[in-house]
Protein backbone atom coordinates (compact mmCIF):
# COMPACT_ATOMS: atom_id res chain seq x y z
CA UNK A 1 0.00 0.00 0.00
CA UNK A 2 2.79 2.72 -1.64
CA UNK A 3 0.01 5.37 -0.53
CA UNK A 4 0.35 4.76 3.34
CA UNK A 5 2.80 7.53 4.76
CA UNK A 6 5.70 7.12 7.12
CA UNK A 7 6.26 8.22 10.07
CA UNK A 8 8.38 11.26 10.65
CA UNK A 9 10.77 11.97 14.01
CA UNK A 10 12.26 15.31 13.87
CA UNK A 11 14.63 15.83 16.59
CA UNK A 12 15.63 19.47 17.54
CA UNK A 13 18.47 20.23 19.83
CA UNK A 14 18.49 22.51 22.31
CA UNK A 15 21.31 24.76 23.28
CA UNK A 16 22.90 23.66 26.08
CA UNK A 17 22.02 25.57 29.39
CA UNK A 18 24.13 25.96 32.88
CA UNK A 19 23.28 23.28 35.46
CA UNK A 20 20.92 24.50 37.78
CA UNK A 21 20.53 22.59 41.93
CA UNK A 22 17.75 20.14 41.62
CA UNK A 23 15.86 18.79 44.31
CA UNK A 24 16.06 14.88 44.93
CA UNK A 25 12.82 13.06 43.68
CA UNK A 26 10.63 11.70 46.47
CA UNK A 27 10.95 7.89 46.77
CA UNK A 28 8.46 6.19 44.95
CA UNK A 29 5.88 3.79 47.16
CA UNK A 30 7.36 0.23 47.64
CA UNK A 31 5.54 -2.40 46.29
CA UNK A 32 5.07 -5.77 47.49
CA UNK A 33 7.96 -8.28 46.18
CA UNK A 34 5.88 -9.94 43.22
CA UNK A 35 2.64 -7.61 42.95
CA UNK A 36 2.43 -7.13 39.27
CA UNK A 37 2.11 -3.94 38.33
CA UNK A 38 -2.22 -2.69 37.45
CA UNK A 39 -2.81 -3.39 34.58
CA UNK A 40 -3.85 -0.95 31.70
CA UNK A 41 -7.67 -1.07 30.96
CA UNK A 42 -8.64 -2.80 28.05
CA UNK A 43 -9.75 -1.17 25.12
CA UNK A 44 -13.09 -2.01 24.65
CA UNK A 45 -13.11 -0.46 28.51
CA UNK A 46 -11.81 2.70 27.79
CA UNK A 47 -14.28 2.79 25.10
CA UNK A 48 -17.13 1.92 27.17
CA UNK A 49 -15.95 4.91 29.55
CA UNK A 50 -16.08 6.97 26.20
CA UNK A 51 -19.38 6.34 25.43
CA UNK A 52 -21.57 7.19 28.49
CA UNK A 53 -24.63 6.45 29.05
CA UNK A 54 -25.84 9.32 26.75
CA UNK A 55 -24.23 7.44 23.49
CA UNK A 56 -24.98 4.02 24.56
CA UNK A 57 -26.40 1.83 21.85
CA UNK A 58 -25.59 4.89 19.27
CA UNK A 59 -21.85 3.64 18.80
CA UNK A 60 -20.71 1.00 16.58
CA UNK A 61 -16.42 0.60 16.19
CA UNK A 62 -14.47 -1.48 14.19
CA UNK A 63 -10.98 -2.18 13.08
CA UNK A 64 -8.57 -3.92 11.35
CA UNK A 65 -4.63 -4.37 10.71
CA UNK A 66 -4.49 -5.14 7.03
CA UNK A 67 -0.97 -6.91 7.94
CA UNK A 68 -1.80 -9.15 10.37
CA UNK A 69 -5.30 -9.44 9.97
CA UNK A 70 -6.00 -8.80 14.04
CA UNK A 71 -9.07 -7.22 14.04
CA UNK A 72 -11.31 -5.53 17.05
CA UNK A 73 -14.66 -4.30 17.55
CA UNK A 74 -17.29 -2.53 20.10
CA UNK A 75 -21.13 -2.95 19.26
CA UNK A 76 -19.34 -3.58 15.78
CA UNK A 77 -22.67 -4.88 14.49
CA UNK A 78 -25.26 -2.35 16.14
CA UNK A 79 -26.86 -0.19 13.17
CA UNK A 80 -26.60 3.35 12.85
CA UNK A 81 -27.60 6.15 10.27
CA UNK A 82 -25.08 6.49 7.40
CA UNK A 83 -25.13 10.46 6.65
CA UNK A 84 -22.58 10.37 4.27
CA UNK A 85 -20.70 7.52 4.55
CA UNK A 86 -22.63 6.12 2.43
CA UNK A 87 -20.81 7.54 -0.27
CA UNK A 88 -18.43 4.96 0.20
CA UNK A 89 -20.30 2.19 -0.64
CA UNK A 90 -22.57 3.89 -3.91
CA UNK A 91 -18.38 4.16 -4.89
CA UNK A 92 -17.61 0.65 -5.03
CA UNK A 93 -21.41 -0.15 -6.17
CA UNK A 94 -20.44 2.36 -9.48
CA UNK A 95 -16.92 0.75 -9.73
CA UNK A 96 -18.38 -2.71 -9.50
CA UNK A 97 -21.00 -2.55 -12.44
CA UNK A 98 -18.20 -0.78 -14.41
CA UNK A 99 -16.26 -3.71 -14.67
CA UNK A 100 -18.84 -5.97 -14.96
CA UNK A 101 -20.39 -4.04 -17.96
CA UNK A 102 -16.66 -4.66 -19.39
CA UNK A 103 -16.34 -0.22 -19.96
CA UNK A 104 -14.53 2.50 -18.00
CA UNK A 105 -16.25 5.08 -16.03
CA UNK A 106 -17.24 8.06 -18.62
CA UNK A 107 -15.90 11.71 -17.71
CA UNK A 108 -19.00 12.17 -15.96
CA UNK A 109 -18.91 9.69 -13.41
CA UNK A 110 -15.35 10.54 -12.89
CA UNK A 111 -16.76 13.82 -12.13
CA UNK A 112 -19.24 12.97 -9.90
CA UNK A 113 -17.33 10.27 -7.75
CA UNK A 114 -14.78 13.31 -7.42
CA UNK A 115 -17.53 15.88 -6.32
CA UNK A 116 -19.01 13.04 -4.46
CA UNK A 117 -15.98 11.85 -2.43
CA UNK A 118 -13.52 15.04 -2.43
CA UNK A 119 -16.36 17.74 -1.36
CA UNK A 120 -18.64 15.63 0.09
CA UNK A 121 -21.13 16.98 -2.66
CA UNK A 122 -25.16 15.79 -2.03
CA UNK A 123 -25.91 16.35 -5.46
CA UNK A 124 -23.28 14.37 -6.83
CA UNK A 125 -23.95 11.78 -4.34
CA UNK A 126 -27.87 11.97 -5.76
CA UNK A 127 -26.97 11.52 -8.99
CA UNK A 128 -24.54 8.91 -8.91
CA UNK A 129 -27.15 6.84 -6.63
CA UNK A 130 -29.78 7.35 -9.75
CA UNK A 131 -27.02 6.33 -12.08
CA UNK A 132 -26.15 2.64 -10.07
CA UNK A 133 -29.77 1.94 -9.64
CA UNK A 134 -30.98 2.98 -6.72
CA UNK A 135 -30.73 1.05 -2.99
CA UNK A 136 -31.66 -2.31 -4.19
CA UNK A 137 -28.65 -2.37 -7.05
CA UNK A 138 -26.07 -1.05 -4.06
CA UNK A 139 -27.53 -3.90 -1.96
CA UNK A 140 -26.67 -6.36 -5.02
CA UNK A 141 -23.17 -5.21 -4.81
CA UNK A 142 -22.97 -5.23 -0.94
CA UNK A 143 -23.61 -9.33 -1.20
CA UNK A 144 -20.38 -9.19 -2.90
CA UNK A 145 -18.15 -6.63 -0.92
CA UNK A 146 -18.97 -8.50 2.01
CA UNK A 147 -21.85 -6.58 3.96
CA UNK A 148 -24.55 -8.22 6.30
CA UNK A 149 -26.50 -5.48 8.52
CA UNK A 150 -26.18 -2.44 5.96
CA UNK A 151 -29.96 -1.47 4.93
CA UNK A 152 -30.47 1.25 1.97
CA UNK A 153 -33.12 4.03 2.10
CA UNK A 154 -34.35 4.90 -1.13
CA UNK A 155 -35.53 8.07 -0.39
CA UNK A 156 -32.77 9.41 1.02
CA UNK A 157 -29.56 7.68 0.86
CA UNK A 158 -27.93 9.30 4.02
CA UNK A 159 -30.91 7.56 6.22
CA UNK A 160 -29.42 4.34 5.16
CA UNK A 161 -28.29 2.32 8.05
CA UNK A 162 -24.74 0.36 8.34
CA UNK A 163 -22.42 -0.71 11.40
CA UNK A 164 -19.02 -0.55 11.86
CA UNK A 165 -18.22 -3.91 10.67
CA UNK A 166 -19.84 -3.46 7.28
CA UNK A 167 -17.56 -0.34 6.74
CA UNK A 168 -14.65 -2.27 7.42
CA UNK A 169 -15.29 -4.82 4.85
CA UNK A 170 -15.92 -2.13 2.29
CA UNK A 171 -12.65 -0.63 2.99
CA UNK A 172 -11.27 -4.16 2.91
CA UNK A 173 -12.62 -4.19 -0.48
CA UNK A 174 -9.81 -1.80 -1.04
CA UNK A 175 -7.05 -3.61 0.01
CA UNK A 176 -8.01 -6.93 -1.07
CA UNK A 177 -7.54 -8.47 -4.55
CA UNK A 178 -11.44 -9.12 -5.54
CA UNK A 179 -14.02 -8.28 -6.07
CA UNK A 180 -12.68 -4.55 -7.43
CA UNK A 181 -10.08 -4.27 -9.86
CA UNK A 182 -6.54 -2.65 -9.00
CA UNK A 183 -7.45 0.45 -11.04
CA UNK A 184 -10.43 0.67 -9.60
CA UNK A 185 -9.17 0.01 -5.90
CA UNK A 186 -6.52 3.08 -7.17
CA UNK A 187 -9.15 5.38 -8.42
CA UNK A 188 -11.27 5.04 -5.02
CA UNK A 189 -8.35 5.09 -2.40
CA UNK A 190 -7.02 8.67 -4.42
CA UNK A 191 -10.27 10.01 -4.00
CA UNK A 192 -10.40 9.32 -0.13
CA UNK A 193 -6.85 10.18 0.37
CA UNK A 194 -7.84 13.99 -1.53
CA UNK A 195 -10.75 15.27 0.63
CA UNK A 196 -10.75 18.34 0.74
CA UNK A 197 -9.12 19.88 4.70
CA UNK A 198 -11.96 21.11 6.42
CA UNK A 199 -12.92 17.74 6.58
CA UNK A 200 -9.60 15.20 7.23
CA UNK A 201 -11.33 14.96 11.34
CA UNK A 202 -11.88 11.83 12.72
CA UNK A 203 -10.19 7.98 12.23
CA UNK A 204 -6.89 10.61 11.12
CA UNK A 205 -7.09 11.15 14.73
CA UNK A 206 -4.97 7.76 15.67
CA UNK A 207 -2.78 7.85 12.60
CA UNK A 208 1.03 8.22 13.29
CA UNK A 209 2.29 11.84 12.27
CA UNK A 210 2.94 12.27 9.21
CA UNK A 211 0.67 9.50 7.71
CA UNK A 212 -1.35 9.37 5.09
CA UNK A 213 -4.80 9.03 5.95
CA UNK A 214 -7.91 7.79 3.61
CA UNK A 215 -11.36 8.58 4.52
CA UNK A 216 -14.95 9.32 4.28
CA UNK A 217 -16.75 11.54 7.16
CA UNK A 218 -20.60 11.64 7.45
CA UNK A 219 -22.40 14.47 9.48
CA UNK A 220 -25.71 15.13 9.65
CA UNK A 221 -28.17 17.12 12.42
CA UNK A 222 -31.44 15.27 13.02
CA UNK A 223 -34.11 17.79 13.58
CA UNK A 224 -36.55 15.32 14.96
CA UNK A 225 -34.59 14.44 17.42
CA UNK A 226 -34.47 17.81 19.13
CA UNK A 227 -30.91 18.89 17.15
CA UNK A 228 -29.18 15.72 17.81
CA UNK A 229 -26.75 15.15 15.17
CA UNK A 230 -25.44 11.78 13.38
CA UNK A 231 -21.24 12.02 13.23
CA UNK A 232 -19.26 9.16 11.36
CA UNK A 233 -15.30 8.37 10.08
CA UNK A 234 -14.37 5.52 8.01
CA UNK A 235 -10.98 5.23 6.20
CA UNK A 236 -7.38 3.65 6.30
CA UNK A 237 -4.76 4.69 8.11
CA UNK A 238 -0.94 3.64 9.30
CA UNK A 239 -0.99 3.24 13.31
CA UNK A 240 2.34 1.98 14.76
CA UNK A 241 3.60 1.87 10.99
CA UNK A 242 0.92 -0.78 10.39
CA UNK A 243 -1.92 -0.23 7.86
CA UNK A 244 -5.00 -0.03 9.91
CA UNK A 245 -8.99 0.26 8.44
CA UNK A 246 -11.20 2.03 10.90
CA UNK A 247 -14.39 2.68 11.31
CA UNK A 248 -16.30 4.77 14.05
CA UNK A 249 -19.86 5.64 13.63
CA UNK A 250 -22.02 7.46 16.01
CA UNK A 251 -25.54 9.55 16.65
CA UNK A 252 -27.47 10.78 19.06
CA UNK A 253 -24.81 13.30 19.54
CA UNK A 254 -25.78 16.84 21.31
CA UNK A 255 -23.42 18.47 18.22
CA UNK A 256 -20.89 18.09 15.44
CA UNK A 257 -18.50 19.14 17.48
CA UNK A 258 -19.08 17.04 20.30
CA UNK A 259 -19.80 13.99 18.16
CA UNK A 260 -16.28 14.58 16.05
CA UNK A 261 -14.39 14.57 19.67
CA UNK A 262 -16.12 11.21 20.12
CA UNK A 263 -15.22 9.80 16.70
CA UNK A 264 -11.78 10.52 17.24
CA UNK A 265 -11.52 9.45 21.22
CA UNK A 266 -12.70 6.48 20.34
CA UNK A 267 -10.70 5.93 16.84
CA UNK A 268 -7.29 6.19 19.32
CA UNK A 269 -8.28 2.98 21.36
CA UNK A 270 -9.40 1.21 18.99
CA UNK A 271 -6.36 1.36 16.21
CA UNK A 272 -4.36 1.05 19.41
CA UNK A 273 -6.20 -2.57 20.11
CA UNK A 274 -5.39 -4.22 16.64
CA UNK A 275 -1.75 -3.26 16.69
CA UNK A 276 -0.77 -3.67 20.41
CA UNK A 277 -3.59 -5.90 22.44
CA UNK A 278 -2.84 -9.20 22.09
CA UNK A 279 -6.44 -10.13 23.60
CA UNK A 280 -7.88 -8.42 20.06
CA UNK A 281 -8.32 -11.97 17.92
CA UNK A 282 -6.20 -12.57 15.24
CA UNK A 283 -8.10 -13.52 12.06
CA UNK A 284 -7.65 -17.73 10.84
Amino acid sequence: MLWLGSLLVVLVAGAPTPPRPVAAPAPSPARSPGRPAPAAPSPAVTIAGLVGAGSAGHVSVAALDVATGRSFGYASDVPVQTASVVKLDVLETLLLQTHDAGRKLTPETVTLATQMMENSDNDAATRLWNIVGGGEAVARANVRLGTHCTRLDDEHWGNSTTCAADQVALLGALVRPAPLTPGARDFATDLLTHVEDDQRWGISAAADPGAVTGLKNGWLPLEDEGGHWIVNSVGMTTVAHEPVLLAVLTEHQPSEEAGIALVEALARPAAQAVVTDPRAPAAP
